[in-house]
Formats: structure tokens, C-alpha cells, sequence
């Protein structure tokens, strides 16, 4: 729940690095922060195997840049990653480094005209409002570059369900954290990245540089269970266990990983899932095409409202990613 709460809009990841690495550096052999702000982690395990295997998770997620002020003293603003323009009105956000309280206007619903009423406001048509009273005050405060992030908190409710910002892909790092503490079959890199959600740009740099043979990459994904949606629609539902993919709109996963995954989770008891609507990408389709090419595969949680402020995941969901990515990692192991 604490990586939930830090801010790590993309670009702008140092809070979750910083956390990331004080986590990580009781267990870690080597860690190391690229130029880009990839956080690479290498640990020895029982064997030094012939198969050198990353593991990797997004440390960014999505949120807001500040644009300009205007001459009243709101801040307009860029989305940065994919965010549907719906959710954004009447949102609690903290801008900048001093996390600087605001929230999210737009007009005022009785001011709307019956036309402007059927479409989603534009971009431009929104504000951040941070109690400024003047132009020159604001910009006192708040510079263009800044960004802004969803202001919310964590909270367990229903039937073991976690709601809050950034589970994509909190989720997946928190996974490999908890890999990490354990004794490793094989020696491992764990790979935190950066800028996924603006075209999995750290992955790329991140794979370059280590030069995996195989590669797993473990992610939150977006759920559509809603009750008004045929069942093929529907994706993939929190509660149903790790989603393994394969493909989705940036990578065909290795067949013979995906069938290991699937093979492991049925041995060993895990219900799995796979989507039934193809979409998205993940940091799979930098990776793989990286080098001479790299073999990946994917473990997912199911995320309801995916990039907004409360986001929903299953944490038994979470506990069986932990217990199938670590069998992966014996499998790779003995298989070598």
C-alpha cells in the first residue's frame, strides 16, 4: 500500500525509486540507476545458469503536466499517459514537488448548452484550481513541467479487494520486491522502469543494457467484468486469478513460456485467466524486440479503473502472481 501512495508520474519517478532501492539494497548484489532512471537490481541466486532472465516492472504512473497559468490563476494542463478525459472533473490532485493540494473544474454543470452536454469536455476546457487569487501568485508556486498527481489513498474494502491510484503497476513491483527478499533459484536482474505509460520508453534502455534471454514482465491489466458487458467482453475480472497473456497490442508472447506459465499454475493450484479482448501493451513489446530479440512472457492482476484515481485489485490476485513468478524462476532454473 505505501508504493500506492508515493507519486511517480511518469518522468518523474523519484519517490518510487528512492523507496524501491531501500527496499531492495538488504538482498541486492548490485543495484544501479541508468540515465534514463531505470532502477536495475542484480541478485546471485543457487545456480549461475546459462540463461540470463530479467525480470521487470513499471515504477511510472499516469497523471498531469502543467501546461501554463492563466491570467485568473488556474493551471491548465497536459494528460501524461492514457487517462479518459471522463474521470478528471472534480478530482483531487497534488501539483509539484510540494505536493501543493488542487482540484480538478471544469464549468459548471448548469452552464452547460443541451449540444455541449452529449460530448466529453475537451482537454483544454479543464483547470487545475489551487486556491490561488492571482496569476503571479500561482506562478510563484507552479511551473510549467510540473506535474500533478491523483490525490487518493489506499483502502481494503469488500471481499479482499484493494482500491487506490497506480496499482499499474505497483502491483508488479511490489511482486518483484517480495521476490527479491526470498533465496533465488538462478542469479536475477530486476528491472524497475520508467515511462512506461508513455510508450514503455525504459524498457527499451533497460533491456539494452542487460541483455536478457528471457524476459518476464509483471504488470496490472485492465478488467471489464461490468454486469452489462457479454461475457467476451468482459477481459479478464479481479478475483480470478494472475492474467497471463498471450498477446496483446504490442507483443505476441513466446508460446513456450506462456504454456510453461499456464502449466505451472494448473500444477500448483493457481486459477489463472487470460484476456479475451486484445489491447493495450506493456513494456513486453520494448523488451522483446531488444538485441538479438528476447523470449517474454507476462503475469497481470485484473484492475478495474485502470489510470484512475481508484483503481481495484484483488490481493489474493497479487499473492498468487508472487507464488507463480517465483515457480516460473525454479522452472527456468532447472530447466538450464
Amino acid at each position: 500500500m505505501t508504493l500506492c501512495q508515493l507519486s511517480g508520474v511518469s518522468s518523474r519517478e523519484d519517490a518510487v525509486r528512492d523507496h524501491i532501492r531501500r527496499e531492495a539494497e538488504p538482498y541486492a548484489d548490485t543495484i544501479r540507476e541508468d540515465v534514463l532512471g531505470n532502477l536495475i537490481v542484480f541478485k546471485k541466486g543457487e545456480r549461475s545458469t546459462g540463461e540470463k532472465l530479467m525480470l521487470a516492472a513499471h515504477m511510472d504512473e499516469v497523471g498531469l503536466m502543467i501546461r501554463s497559468v492563466t491570467d485568473e490563476g488556474y493551471l491548465k494542463f497536459y494528460t501524461v499517459g492514457g487517462i479518459d478525459r471522463r474521470v478528471l472533473i472534480g478530482k483531487k490532485v497534488l501539483v509539484g514537488d510540494a505536493a501543493i493540494p488542487g482540484i480538478i473544474g471544469l464549468k459548471a454543470y448548469h452552464l452547460v448548452g443541451k449540444e455541449e452536454e452529449k460530448r466529453v469536455p475537451k482537454l483544454s476546457e479543464y483547470y487545475i484550481d489551487i486556491g490561488g487569487e492571482s496569476a503571479d501568485e500561482v506562478k510563484a508556486l507552479v511551473r510549467p513541467g510540473d506535474v500533478a498527481v491523483f490525490d487518493s489513498s489506499p483502502t481494503l474494502f469488500g471481499e479482499g479487494l484493494l482500491m487506490g491510484k497506480a496499482l499499474d503497476d505497483r502491483i508488479g513491483c511490489g511482486v518483484l520486491l517480495e521476490i527479491l527478499a526470498r533465496p533465488l533459484p538462478m542469479d536475477c536482474t530486476f528491472v524497475f522502469t520508467v515511462q512506461e505509460e508513455v510508450g514503455t520508453r525504459g524498457a527499451f534502455g533497460a533491456a539494452f543494457s542487460v541483455q536478457p534471454e528471457i524476459a518476464l514482465v509483471v504488470e496490472g491489466t485492465t478488467a471489464a467484468d461490468l454486469p452489462w458487458l457479454e461475457s467476451h467482453q468482459q477481459v479478464c475480472s479481479p478475483g480470478k486469478g494472475p492474467v497471463l497473456p498471450f498477446m496483446d497490442g504490442g507483443t505476441v508472447y513466446d508460446r513456450g513460456l506462456f504454456e510453461l506459465l499456464r502449466q505451472l499454475a494448473e500444477q500448483s493450484g493457481i486459477p489463472w485467466q487470460t484476456k479475451h479482448f486484445i489491447a493495450g501493451g506493456t513494456d513486453a513489446s520494448a523488451i522483446h524486440t531488444t538485441g538479438a530479440g528476447v523470449r517474454v512472457a507476462g503475469i497481470s492482476a485484473a484492475v478495474r479503473y485502470l489510470h484512475t484515481p481508484n483503481s481495484v485489485a484483488s490481493l489474493q490476485d497479487y499473492e498468487n502472481m508472487v507464488k507463480l513468478t517465483y515457480e516460473f524462476m525454479v522452472a527456468i532454473a532447472t530447466s538450464c
